[in-house]
């Protein structure tokens, strides 16, 4: 047999091998008859360089480590899908799909565990893995092909043989199993680092490590649920042939990749809720963690008809399980300042098991929630976890509180700095001043460097509150003049260390101006908002010339927005760091893009905005309710379920209105969401109109005038 032959039939062997011990958890040869196999291959292959191709098994991991991920953007955008909490939200979901079709329209749903991971997107170019990416922030994420590669069960070319096949994408979720993240913990805790609180978060941190070859020996697995064909140009390629989610599924399985096995189809919305309770019930007995259920139309061909709201397809929802709670002790209050002086107090609890971590931390908001649910030190409490992940005090076991408790009181000094704290407004929250606290400063570095931001590779907490306590630096503006003596005599920090970050710290340089405007930590602006307002004005000189007005003309950026930024900029010392920033070399324009058009997508926005979470694309919220919200005034408080309340406002103001912190006469529209609090109280005593958050998004998509 000629080389070329025999590596081809060991590659067809390992891959079998890979897909019946990975994906099937049914291996059928030994762990040494398996590496027997690859070590040929290797040996064959190095012997024959030019034979070697991406999708060989042994170019799984390969390349060193990555000092930054690129980042793409989705073909069509993954949209999060809407949650409910109960039997007739769900019913409610039913009714919302039979008046878009039609009372004689027939269809059923396809049911899924939803799984508790992270969102990856997989791209296949004639068969074979192209591209890797998060979800991001739903339109652009980060390529991380290399560390997806490192997935055992995560084919790297599908059989040439396969119907259909063309080109195709693929979604699903990225998870660590209990005895994976029950190894992995137990390996940090020998080598003394810090454990991960529970799997989700290990998973999310596996995937952004530089070092595909770090990434490899975590154990990660992943189930794919989502198919969509494309055509050469990367074009929706409609399969009426396989119009059913569900036997998408199936064909996934057929051709290699994990697919949940314990999905179903139904006729019936009451089939759909007994199956949900069902795994409700038996969520503890899996190897694996899950949150609810995913309900979706099964044929995709309905899914461009029912389309999507402007964050979420029509055609899906996702039932939550009840939060899991526990028991413990409120040890103590404590006051935890952030980058821009509001204080908020947060809970020191006994640490108590809860859904896959120990908590020991709960934030409490404010003082009006700690007054709401009268919490006292000593406290027997419950707490759970919002979502299954964000823990939360819930509620005091008034019984068992002991005599001569004392209710609690706010601070009227910040804990950091000392500097009396004051409500600016009707703010529910409270301020430290002292923009030079050293809490306020520590937490502005942490933004700046962080993930989302400037993405300073090695510039942790833990080296950020040592360059702070060493007063290496006064701002992120001294950042880029740190040098090699002053990082090598820190504490843990040796010579190799010391480099690394200078070389993360070089590397940041050249991010695009809207993570630096991001990283600037300007009230109100998100990663979107900076986004808009780069692309619109194309370099942070013309931004810091910008009006309000001219801030405003852009579609999403409202006056909330607008003030801020142009308050950021008449600000002496935030002109000085932006002046380092500059002198640093750091990227202060926007690059045109190729064509010389605004690099910006239909999926930003407009009539022609596609979606996808399942199959096939639909319209996105069309401009039917673009002015839903024209020259009204609106409040927005509690807690959502699918938004922030800046996303909100964001909506908001970009459908014409205006979004204030405080309730008045001239209101016209309270957005309550859960634990709404005097705003809500008072918005009813002034006759203001209250608006679910359900009912907001309804007139934001068109589907019921303001």
């Amino acid at each position: 047999m000629l080389p070329a032959e025999r590596i081809e039939v060991l590659r067809e062997q390992i891959r079998s091998h890979d897909h019946r011990y990975f994906v099937l958890d049914d291996p059928s040869i030994s762990d040494y008859d398996y590496d027997m196999l690859v070590n040929e291959l290797r040996d064959l292959e190095s012997a024959h360089p030019d034979l070697i191709t991406p999708d060989s098994p042994t170019q799984r991991v390969g390349g060193s480590p990555s000092s930054s991920f690129p980042v793409v953007r989705h073909p069509v955008p993954m949209l999060s899908i809407g949650n409910t909490y109960n039997d007739e939200e769900i019913r409610d979901f039913d009714r919302r799909i039979r008046d878009l079709l039609g009372p004689d329209r027939e269809f059923a749903y396809a049911a899924e565990l939803k799984i508790d991971g992270v969102a990856v997107s997989l791209r296949y170019k004639h068969g074979a893995l192209a591209l890797g990416a998060t979800r991001g922030d739903g339109e652009q994420g980060d390529d991380i092909t290399a560390n997806l590669r490192t997935i055992r069960s995560i084919p790297l070319r599908i059989a040439e043989e396969a119907p259909l096949l063309n080109n195709i994408e693929v979604r699903g979720e990225v998870y660590l199993p209990h005895d994976g993240f029950q190894a992995l913990n137990a390996f940090r805790a020998e080598r003394e680092e810090p454990l991960f609180a529970n799997p989700r978060n290990a998973t999310a941190g596996s995937l952004k490590l530089r070092d595909p070859r770090v990434v490899a020996e975590r154990p990660l697995r992943v189930f794919l649920y989502t198919l969509r064909f494309e055509d050469e140009a990367g074009a929706l390629a409609v399969r009426p042939e396989l119009d059913s989610h569900y036997e998408r599924l199936g064909w996934l399985a057929g051709q290699g990749f994990p697919t949940n096995t314990e999905a179903r189809c139904f006729a019936a919305i009451d089939e759909v809720i007994g199956f949900c309770h069902d795994w409700e019930e038996r969520r503890s007995s899996l190897p694996y963690d899950i949150d609810g259920m995913v309900i979706k139309v099964d044929s995709t061909s309905l899914h461009g008809e029912l389309g999507a709201t402007m964050k979420s397809p029509r055609w899906a929802i996702a039932s939550k399980f009840a939060a899991q709670r526990a028991r413990t002790r409120l040890v103590d209050i404590r006051l935890q300042v952030g980058r821009t002086g509001v204080v908020t107090p947060v809970a020191e609890l006994e640490p108590v098991f809860l859904a896959g971590s120990t908590i020991s931390r709960a934030t409490l908001h404010n003082e009006e929630e700690i007054h709401r649910k009268d919490l006292r030190v000593g406290d027997t409490v419950w707490i759970e976890k919002g979502g299954d992940v964000i823990p939360k005090v819930v509620s005091v076991v008034t019984d068992e509180r002991e005599d001569g408790s004392a209710p609690f009181e706010m601070p009227t000094a910040c804990p950091v700095c000392g500097t009396a704290l004051a409500r600016v407004g009707e703010e529910v929250a409270v301020r430290c001043g002292n923009a030079a606290c050293p809490a306020q400063t520590q937490a502005r570095v942490t933004h700046f460097t962080g993930r989302n931001a400037m993405d300073i590779e090695g510039f942790g907490p833990a080296v950020t509150e040592q360059i702070l306590a060493n007063d290496l630096i006064g701002d992120v503006g001294d950042i880029y003049d740190l040098d090699q003596a002053q990082l090598g005599a820190l504490e843990r920090m040796g010579e190799k260390s010391a480099q690394n970050l200078l070389r993360g710290i070089e590397a940041s340089k050249d991010r695009p101006l809207d993570r630096l405007l991001f990283g600037l930590g300007i009230p109100h602006v998100g990663e979107r908002a900076a986004r808009q307002v780069a692309a619109n004005f194309r370099s942070l000189d013309a931004i810091r010339a910008a009006t309000e007005e001219a801030l405003e003309a852009i579609p999403e950026i409202g006056p909330k927005i607008s003030a801020s930024i142009v308050s950021f900029f008449r600000n002496d010392r935030n002109l000085e760091i932006v002046n380092k920033l500059n002198d640093a070399g750091l990227r202060m324009k926007l690059e045109a893009p190729e064509g010389g058009a605004d690099a910006r997508t239909s999926a930003e926005g407009g009539e022609d905005a596609q979606v996808l979470e399942g199959g096939e694309a639909g319209s996105a919220a069309s401009g039917a309710g673009s002015r839903a919200f024209a020259e009204k005034i609106v409040v927005i408080t509690g807690t959502l379920t699918n938004y922030s309340r800046q996303e909100m406002a964001d909506q908001i103001e970009a459908a014409g209105g205006r979004v204030t912190s405080s309730v008045s006469k001239k209101t016209d529209y309270l957005v309550a969401g859960e634990n709404a609090g005097s705003k809500l109280n008072k918005a009813q005593s002034l006759g203001v109109e209250i608006l679910t958050e359900e009912e907001t998004e309804a007139r934001l998509s068109g589907k019921q005038s303001a």
